[in-house]
């Protein structure tokens, strides 16, 4: 089975409560589920906005085990801890609420007090419920490894899986990659070519006639190698990675191993509410529309819960682009309200 890579959880949390009356309870325009870069860009302009909001942040940002991230303009090569450090001090600049908890359920709930929904119940782990009249998803994506010994541990260290991300770091190294579908490894062993003379593909979960001949010939054209059988485990020297052994018993040295890991959406909070999913090669996510917008009214999605493939940059972006239009929404919304108390 493959190997789903979890940070640690929260530590020891009591039932929830679930049934307080609303009129009690907490009340926000906008909850936002998740404090990585998504999320936060998404409380930012909201904030800034005047909207009451609150982030449930439950501490497990999917990058902690990398030192660093990169492509994002003025921040590049930060380290990703530093980073969120950062951003949590700008929203909270703006009467943003940050709790470190974790959503448990969501479900709709009746309008309070005559104030236009959609509304939504959310039951946290250890703070109880609120009530909110919009609630962003912005968390809640497993990387699923190939299940090869040892390769947990050197996740985000020199066993990737973007290019992007971190490829620059190992320009110039040899480099590996196991294949988990044969278009994949092919694409992701030319992207690594430009990085390096030296990229060895790993067939692994791909048999040898599903690699066809203009895909054999492209990557021997740019000095490809390609070797059939099945990655086992990884081999480590003074804390580095050393190769990768093989079913064989052969060992393939190399500095850096990438893989394609499954991404796996956590919908158990979801479930009553039952927002529309969609798959890609990558895994399993929300549907939204180009603004955020889910299947759900009021439920919205941002970052790689809603596009797998974005980096922390794209992600941002999708947090800051669905605030925009959450907020729209919120405005209409109470200038309906205003001009039916106002005719009443």
């Amino acid at each position: 089975m493959p190997v789903p890579i979890a940070a640690p959880a929260l530590g020891p949390q009591s039932e929830p409560v679930t049934d307080a009356p609303t009129a009690s309870l907490p009340r926000y325009d906008v909850v936002v589920v998740g404090g990585g870069p998504a999320g936060l860009s998404a409380a930012l302009v909201l904030g800034r906005a005047r909207r009451r909001v609150l982030v449930v942040d439950a501490g497990r940002p999917r990058n902690a085990c990398s030192a660093s991230l990169h492509g994002f303009l003025t921040r590049d090569g930060i380290d990703p801890a530093e980073l969120l450090e950062l951003a949590r001090s700008e929203v909270e600049r703006y009467g943003v609420q940050i709790a470190r908890d974790e959503v448990v359920r969501a479900t709709t709930e009746d309008a309070p007090d005559g104030v236009p929904g959609p509304w939504f119940r959310v039951i946290l782990a250890d703070g109880g419920p609120v009530v909110a009249r919009r609630v962003v998803v912005a968390a809640g994506i497993t990387d699923v490894l190939p299940e090869i010994d040892g390769l947990p541990g050197r996740w985000g260290r020199d066993v990737l899986h973007c290019p992007y991300c971190h490829g620059h770091e190992v320009s110039g190294q040899a480099l590996g990659v196991v294949a988990g579908s044969a278009e994949g490894a092919v694409h992701q062993a030319l992207l690594l070519r430009q990085l390096s003379d030296d990229v060895t593909v790993v067939l692994h979960d791909v048999d040898a006639d599903e690699l066809g001949d203009r895909e054999r010939a492209l990557l021997a054209a740019r000095g490809v190698t390609v070797v059939p059988g099945r990655v086992e485990g990884v081999e480590e020297q003074d804390d580095r990675l050393a190769g990768v052994r093989l079913a064989n018993g052969s060992v393939l040295p190399c500095d850096a191993l990438f893989v394609s890991p499954r991404f796996v959406l956590d919908q158990g909070p979801w479930d009553e509410l039952a927002p529309q999913t969609t798959q890609n090669d990558l895994g399993t996510f929300l549907a939204t529309d180009p603004e955020g917008r889910t299947s759900v009214p009021g439920l919205w999605a941002v970052g790689n819960v809603a596009d797998l493939s974005a980096q922390v940059l794209g992600a941002a972006e999708l947090g800051s682009r669905a605030a925009i239009g959450i907020n729209g929404e919120l405005v209409l919304a109470d200038a309906d309200a205003a001009l039916v108390g106002q005719l009443a």
